[in-house]
This record gives structure tokens, C-alpha cells and sequence, in this order.
């Protein structure tokens, strides 16, 4: 299955074509008359409302996207009150609905670094995950795993320095 852009597509006439829904192919789309590139355009005022309608999305997307950083930032500390009594209202819904679920843990990291790994460590990595989820019951992502062990090997350091696993391990003993 092929992937469908989301913005409307501009024929040889100039004319906008709006892509149909996913899993229609281009076969039915080919044979619609407004992909015929010779053929004349006998409904402008429905090129028109598709048009409206992807812009209207669009903004909807961008006030959607706006609404969530907001989001963030009040839960953050920041500045609250800003955005209105829509946003408000949105804000309450998601906190009515996060007051009923666990938390998961999971948080977000303002640094990242890249670490490559072996075709086989990575799937060291993804067994013991799918042991934790299995066995143990605990729903973690690969980078939280990561995460914990740098910690353990961090304090297992610090606290028996020389004698650490991963002093021995580096040294190769």
C-alpha cells in the first residue's frame, strides 16, 4: 500500500486534486474525471470547497499543535491563562482523563545522544524488554532500559570504584 500525500495535488491544468481516501487506488482516481488532465472542469465550486476544506484542516492542525505546546508549558510552570477558555477547557479534559489512568513512567528528556549497537545486541536489548513486559509485567521502551543499566553501572562506579563491573569489564577481566 502506497502512502497518500495529505496536501492536494496540482494537475497540468492548474486545477487542485484532492487526494482520495486511503486505500482508494490511483486506478479509481485515474478514471475520476477530474484527474483527466484533457477533460473540462464542470464542478469549480466543488474544486473550491475541497480547497477551503484542506485549509480549514490545516488550521485546525496548526490550533491543535498550538493548543499542546501550551499544554506543555503551563504543566512545565509557564505562563498560564493565555490561551482562552477554549484551551482551558481542552486542558481540564486532559486532566480528567489523565486523574483516571496509571502513570507509565515514562518522561521527557531534553538531551539525546546516539549509540550505535550490534545487530545482536539490539536484539539482546529487545528480548529483555519483551522479558520485562512478559514476566514482569513492566510496559518499558528500549531507551528507559538503557537508561536504568547506565544508572546501575553508574552507581555500581561511583559507590566500589576499582572493583566495579564496569572498571572489570573495560579492563577485560
Amino acid at each position: 500500500m502506497a502512502l497518500q500525500s495529505s496536501s492536494p495535488r496540482r494537475p497540468a491544468n492548474g486545477e487542485p486534486r484532492v487526494p482520495g481516501p486511503a486505500g482508494e487506488s490511483d486506478e479509481a482516481a485515474a478514471a475520476s474525471p477530474a484527474a483527466d488532465e484533457g477533460a473540462t472542469d464542470t464542478a469549480p465550486a466543488e474544486h473550491a470547497a475541497a480547497e477551503a476544506e484542506s485549509e480549514a484542516g490545516s488550521r485546525n492542525r496548526a490550533a491543535a499543535e498550538a493548543g499542546e505546546k501550551q499544554a506543555r508549558r503551563a504543566s512545565a510552570g509557564g505562563p498560564e491563562g493565555s490561551g482562552g477558555g477554549r484551551s482551558s477547557t481542552a486542558a481540564a479534559r486532559r486532566r480528567s482523563r489523565a486523574a483516571n489512568r496509571r502513570p507509565s513512567g515514562r518522561e521527557r528528556h531534553d538531551e539525546k545522544i546516539t549509540v550505535y549497537v550490534s545487530a545482536e545486541e539490539l536484539m539482546d536489548l529487545e528480548h529483555a524488554r519483551l522479558v520485562l513486559r512478559g514476566e514482569h509485567g513492566l510496559a518499558v521502551d528500549r531507551g528507559r532500559i538503557v537508561r536504568e543499566a547506565v544508572a546501575v553501572v553508574l552507581a555500581d562506579l561511583e559507590s566500589r570504584g576499582d572493583a566495579s563491573i564496569l572498571v572489570r569489564r573495560l579492563r577485560g577481566r
